[in-house]
């Protein structure tokens, strides 16, 4: 989930205080309104198809979306902007602690201002708040994985959270849908690292299992060198058809939702599969050119678009 953001720095235009600083107090305590509006600034500013999500989203549904972005956005941050592992886990801490503040009554971020307001509305239980959190910190301790097993239980904490989060909002609360949703979103996650092999090697880390490396004979330095064979396509091309697997496993999930939720998940499982079909059209070469969908994709497929980024924000 963190690819593709725009910087923030200082207060934004327009009325009301605004330090996107994850670590920032207000000079006074916001309202819940003055929180919410606080997450959506947030959220727009980092993502660039907030809007079109909003269209999408019933009126009412949309400031606990952006708050949930919110969440997940100042984690990230924290994690990610210190470049000191030790002092990321020690503000990873901090922000755990503000959520169970929160969970007791108790909030002064906007974040979990509006976030208390949210978990209030939906009845949403703390775990995934939480899971979540284990995936922060273990980015800052794994950068390889041994096995496929591995990888997966990675997104259990860094994908599945997420899409258990929306359906709690669409008002599902059955072990099927969650399943079916786990599904869908370690597909999505899965697809976002075999998209970034390359650019997550410029940042140390690999992603692709070191047991299906070494069965198909591809090694650490042919990737971080960018040299394609065809024993790497083949290797890309094994890892495509696991994940296809899982997005049929999970394909029933669009037909156990109603309304805008159907709409909603359906657009997002697409734009997975769109990128999976586009590092298939260009042979599984993912090292010497990054798959990426056409502007026109882009668009028919943006609906689908704060799980989408939050479930490709790893890496």
């Amino acid at each position: 989930m963190r690819r593709g953001r725009a910087p923030v720095t200082g207060a934004a235009s327009g009325p009301g205080w605004f330090d996107p600083s994850p670590l920032a107090t207000p000079p006074a305590p916001l309202s819940v309104a003055e929180a919410r509006r606080w997450c959506e600034r947030l959220a727009r500013a980092h993502y660039e198809n907030f809007t079109v999500l909003s269209w999408l989203l019933p009126r009412y549904l949309r400031p606990h979306v952006a708050t949930l972005y919110a969440y997940c956005r100042c984690a990230d941050d924290l994690a990610d902007e210190t470049g000191d592992p030790a002092e990321a886990l020690r503000r990873l801490d901090h922000w755990e602690r503000e959520l169970e503040r929160c969970y007791a009554g108790d909030a002064e971020h906007p974040v979990f201002v509006a976030l208390r307001e949210t978990i209030a509305t939906f009845a949403i239980p703390s775990e995934p708040f939480h899971d979540l959190l284990v995936a922060f910190r273990q980015d800052q301790r794994v950068t390889r994985y041994d096995t496929y097993e591995a990888l997966l239980g990675y997104c259990r904490y860094s994908a599945n959270p997420v899409g258990r989060l929306v359906l709690l909002l669409c008002g599902y609360r059955d072990p099927e849908r969650q399943h079916l949703s786990d599904c869908v979103c370690t597909a999505l996650q899965l697809t976002n690292f075999w998209q970034d092999v390359a650019r997550d090697a410029e940042k140390g880390r690999i992603y692709l299992p070191r047991e299906d490396r070494e069965r198909f004979g591809c090694t650490e330095e042919q990737i971080a060198r960018r040299h394609f064979t065809p024993q790497f396509g083949a290797l890309i091309r094994f890892e495509v058809e696991r994940t296809w697997a899982l997005f049929q496993q999970g394909a029933l999930l669009e037909h156990r939702l109603d309304g805008w939720a159907r709409v909603y998940v359906g657009l997002l499982a697409r734009g997975g599969q769109e990128v999976l079909r586009a590092i298939e059209r260009q042979g599984c070469d993912v090292l010497t050119r990054r798959p990426a969908l056409s502007r026109l994709r882009k668009a028919m497929l943006a609906g689908g678009g704060l799980l989408g980024c939050l479930v490709s924000r790893r890496g």
